[in-house]
């Protein structure tokens, strides 16, 4: 399967979507490491996406030593890493657009068919000598491309094919299963090639690959959210709503910092690695191979450990851990002079690395309500993949100018000071909320049809309260200001009565009719529950709605 199968989670092993139920109704369920095995449809993608990413780990760790035969300068090396993370960062936008708006098994099938040929053609290339190092560069780019459009809908599935108390185990499970073909694929590797040549691990890969499809085929999952009878959003429009989301999703916000800051500086042992295997450890692919399993062995010891730390420790302090666990990887990578030291240094790396992924990813998939998943997911993975391309290209030249055992200790430092820094943003803040959908508006009255690209449309809503209450009110319209833009609105204010003391009027702006008919359907169970405190000002009965459409000559 054609990923980037360096960060786990990028490819979510799916559970079974089936006979789920929704994250409002969803009874208790025990939280053990093993749960979600419950599910038979999780089995049998679980199993499938752990022997498609041997053949991705085969692939990537022959392509990094690859490159180490064709251009040692640390810059060039360190391009391989960049190309396996820009396009993440370039197409997930509009990669998350597309996770909510199509079919998102349909686009899984295509693109990992996709997949398959590339990863199968590329392998004659090797075969007959015919890369270089910019084409290998350029196979990475096409092979990340493919990743990239299909990252957010493996992402944006998880939330709804497992009840919520079961998300933490389910990510981490999903961590193990692609950290047990981390620490394969890389071993295999080198006996591979040694055995049947450099192109033998892309043909594997483009085999294991078609193992995935099949499943996918196979699979029939339920739909997710709410029905609905509007058409699906445009792409850009689409892709417009998702940053606006973004925006003013405060639980988001905190996580993308997080996610930014760990990833930029822990980049650097992704991206000098080989160079670390080969020259200063002066070892070959077999070493270098055995390096990325002892970072999979490490990632797996510490997904089985995940929901006990997050007992013990909570969200902050887990990855705040994993950080520190980090800074410890760097130090030791770049006092690695044995192949001992470096192992050591690889455990650490995949312990750590683990535990700070996972505790942000399910920090960003607590944050997002089903309808805008994908592309709230595609904001964190570009995030993600842009501090980490940014990260390589910065470690690489650093490298060049002092050397990789300096640019890691720099990295290490930036990492630790990183920690007390941020602990101010905290981590899945979200648990608690009930982001389902509502569904409590009722239908606007019109007098008669409303054209739906008719706009923009201005809705207010007229309070009445004690004027004692002034500052409480405004402190929790506030609040609800956020779902307004959220949910859709450009514009939002609240105005005061100059003339009548205690009379309000809220009013946001929308880009068309049919836009705020989407805005209902989006409000969910949490959003409901601000919008009750504000309404527990108004002095009578339930506050005066109006809809407002730009008017237009007939």
């Amino acid at each position: 399967m054609i990923s980037n199968p360096r960060y786990p989670n990028h490819r979510l092993s799916p559970v079974a979507e089936s006979n789920v139920p929704s994250e409002s109704q969803a009874p208790a369920v025990p939280g053990g490491s093993l749960a979600p095995f419950h599910h038979p449809t999780f089995v049998v993608l679980w199993i499938a996406t752990v022997v498609s990413n041997v053949g991705v780990w085969m692939q990537n760790a022959a392509a990094g030593w690859l490159m180490t035969t064709l251009d040692q300068d640390p810059f060039v090396v360190s391009m391989v890493q960049f190309a396996t993370t820009f396009p993440m960062f370039l197409f997930a936008l509009p990669a998350g657009a597309l996770a909510d708006i199509v079919d998102r098994r349909r686009l899984l099938i295509l693109t990992q068919a996709v997949s398959t040929c590339l990863a199968g053609a590329f392998g004659f290339f090797v075969l007959f000598g015919n890369v270089s190092a910019n084409g290998l560069i350029a196979f990475m780019l096409l092979s990340a491309t493919s990743a990239a459009l299909v990252m957010p809908a493996w992402q944006a599935i998880v939330p709804q094919l497992v009840p919520r108390p079961l998300l933490q185990s389910a990510v981490a499970l999903n961590s193990v299963g692609l950290n047990v073909s981390r620490a394969l694929g890389p071993a295999l590797a080198g006996v591979v090639i040694a055995a049947w040549g450099m192109a033998s691990p892309f043909w594997l890969n483009a085999l294991t690959t078609t193992g995935v499809v099949a499943a996918l085929v196979w699979w029939q999952p339920a739909k997710d959210g709410v029905p609905t009878h509007l058409p699906a959003e445009p792409l850009f429009h689409a892709i417009s709503s998702g940053l606006r989301h973004a925006r003013y999703n405060a639980h988001l916000r905190a996580t993308l910092i997080r996610a930014f800051a760990f990833f930029v500086f822990a980049s650097a042992y992704w991206a000098l690695l080989p160079l670390i295997a080969r020259n200063q450890v002066a070892g070959g692919p077999a070493l270098y191979g055995f390096l990325l399993a002892a970072i999979g062995i490490g990632a797996v010891s510490a997904a089985f450990a995940l929901p006990a730390l997050k007992q013990r420790l909570g969200a902050d302090r887990l990855a705040a851990a994993g950080t520190l666990g980090t800074v410890a990887a760097l130090v030791l990578f770049a006092l690695s002079r044995h192949p001992v030291t470096a192992l050591a240094a690889s455990l650490i790396a995949g312990l750590s690395w683990i535990t700070a992924l996972a505790t942000i990813n399910v920090s960003a998939q607590m944050a997002l309500p089903p309808w805008v998943r994908g592309r709230g997911l595609s904001v964190y993975v570009a995030v993600m993949f842009g501090s980490l391309s940014l990260g390589s290209a910065i470690w690489g030249k650093v490298a060049t100018f002092t050397g990789v055992p300096v640019s890691c200790l720099i990295a290490a430092a930036g990492a630790a000071l990183s920690v007390p820094i941020l602990m101010r943003w905290k981590l899945q803040t979200a648990a608690t909320l009930d982001l389902t959908p509502s569904m409590h508006w009722p239908e606007p009255v019109v007098s008669s049809d409303v054209e739906s690209d008719r706009g923009p449309v201005m809705v207010t809503i007229e309070y009445r309260i004690n004027p004692r209450d002034r500052d409480a009110f405004l402190a929790a319209l506030a609040k609800l200001a956020d779902e307004r833009r959220r949910d859709g609105a450009f514009n939002w204010n609240v105005f005061e009565d100059v003339a009548l003391e205690g009379r309000f009027v809220e009013a946001f702006l929308l880009d068309s009719w049919l836009q705020h008919l989407r805005q209902h359907e989006r409000v969910s169970n949490a959003d409901r529950q601000l919008q009750d405190a504000v309404h527990g000002f108004h002095l009578d009965g339930t506050p005066r709605v109006t809809h407002l459409v730009a008017a237009q000559p007939r």
